[in-house]
């Protein structure tokens, strides 16, 4: 018996990361639109990433928005506690979940050995992690790859296509058709995150099909950005500052894709301008590595000012003095060195990864500094530098704020709140009988709700975890 689909919040509700959105076809077809990691939040996270509020077992299927962690980092665990379907993506976020949810898992490991030596010293019961990468390889199995903006047929109740929206390669929202009772048919559009224009790299977003219902993502509802194109000056300067007149290191938390390309791609043209010092740029983060391999081999997905780019320069990933590091004792070499350098690293966030080491060792020196490029939840390290911390806490070590914090907004993956809204532009907006507000902070998502209303979206809510919404 058909009856009305339904849209339930599973994650990323009032909060950033952990994107988990359930659609419930007219037939009962489970469709869960991305399946993502909570980052950030400690206990709090950890807890949210641990339990469902749905059945693992009777999803369907699964598509993904695009492959970061806290849109994909929980695919193994759903695999692992029962779901069998298909994952579906396009190409480049498959190739991009190969690595990095094999490195997620790596990484759970990894934290988890340092945290269970201090609560089995203090007598606690050691933490499962959330899976291992026996569960990861089985969760690259499932997934099938899509072509972007051709349509899916996933039963007689629903279908998608994929429009991509220049957050990071790969990435695009979501637009389902889904069949309702008294053959009317209900348009719903996930935005998935909202990539900015003129992206350094990436071409689009591109406009998606009018829709009857759209979830959107709100991550800076409240922010304006400076034009990415504007960040090679204040990037120069603050190099010339720190490296060269100061003879000390900068570090950059970056996330492993399109950030960190993008940060590499502007020092090669300040390094063809002959502008770049003469000092050494290290990468250092196999994920980051693996990413910028990735990334070189999808160019289809490149905007045509880095093609004629490409066609003059040759790599935009690779100029003299840039390093890619992998090995581990590699990486440890690097804060043996004295001399100024840049050693941009993963996590974004600093939560994870080498770059806790770099900012650790580095900290503490007030001829360095830290540059921060993309959000940060306010609970992360970078988030605490961001917030102005004198000290902050680093595998358990109380480190002071001596070196410079910066922070550069350019680089952001991102769309503000004037670059959503023309994002949205593609709609009627007295077509559009609700949007739902994801992927935000809770001041970020009443400001944006407050700009929609002003441009004619009268129906605008933040989304609640758990609560279902009939689509008519």
């Amino acid at each position: 018996m058909l009856q009305h689909p339904t849209y339930t919040c599973h994650g990323a509700a009032q909060r950033v990361t952990g994107s988990k959105h359930l659609i419930t076809t007219s037939l009962g077809t489970q469709v869960l639109l991305d399946c993502g990691l909570v980052q950030g939040e400690g206990a709090e996270g950890d807890l949210l990433n641990r339990h469902w509020g749905f059945d693992p077992r009777n999803i369907d299927c699964v598509i993904l928005s695009h492959a970061h962690i806290d849109h994909t980092g929980l695919l193994p665990r759903l695999v692992r506690d029962g779901f069998s379907g298909p994952i579906y993506c396009n190409g480049a976020t498959m190739d991009l979940c190969n690595m990095m949810l094999l490195d997620s898992a790596h990484i759970q490991e990894s934290d988890l050995n340092r945290v269970n030596k201090r609560r089995i010293a203090r007598g606690e019961s050691a933490i499962e992690p959330l899976y291992t990468e026996k569960d990861v390889v089985q969760t690259l199995g499932q997934m099938k790859s899509v072509e972007d903006e051709a349509w899916f047929q996933i039963d007689e109740s629903c279908k998608f296509q994929l429009i991509p929206n220049a957050h990071i390669l790969g990435s695009g929202c979501i637009h389902l058709s889904l069949q309702s009772i008294e053959n009317k048919t209900v348009a719903l559009t996930f935005t998935g995150d909202i990539g900015r224009p003129n992206d350094q790299i990436l071409e689009g977003p591109f406009p998606f099909p009018q829709s009857d219902y759209i979830i959107c993502e709100s991550t800076y509802g409240n922010r304006e950005h400076l034009p990415s194109a504007d960040a090679k000056d204040p990037l120069l300067a603050l190099i010339r500052h720190i490296c060269v007149e100061k003879q000390g290191k900068i570090i950059i938390p970056a996330f492993s894709i399109d950030r960190t390309q993008e940060i590499i791609y502007l020092l090669d043209q300040l390094e063809h301008e002959k502008k770049l010092p003469s000092i050494k740029v290290y990468v250092d983060s196999p994920l980051s590595v693996k990413a910028t391999q990735v990334m070189s081999i999808h160019r289809e997905s490149f905007n045509p000012q880095i093609l004629d780019y490409i066609s003059r320069d040759g790599d935009p990933f690779a100029f003299q003095n840039l390093h890619y590091v992998s090995k581990l004792e590699e990486s440890k070499a690097i804060n043996e060195e004295k001399q100024p350098s840049i050693i941009i690293s993963a996590s974004g966030m600093a939560d994870a990864g080498r770059i806790k080491h770099h900012i650790a060792n580095n900290i503490e020196d007030p001829n360095c500094a830290i540059l921060l490029v993309g959000y940060a939840s306010p609970r992360s390290l970078a988030g605490q530098l961001i917030e102005g911390r004198e000290e902050v806490r680093i595998f358990g070590d109380i480190h002071k704020v001596k070196a410079e914090i910066h922070r550069m907004d350019n680089f952001s993956a991102h769309a503000d709140w004037r670059e959503m809204c023309d994002y949205l532009s593609c709609q009627d907006p007295s077509k559009v009988k609700k949007v739902f507000l994801v992927h935000g902070e809770p001041s970020g998502m009443a400001s944006f709700e407050t700009k929609l209303n002003n441009i004619g979206f009268a129906d605008v809510e933040p989304a609640k975890m758990g609560v279902s919404h009939t689509l008519i």
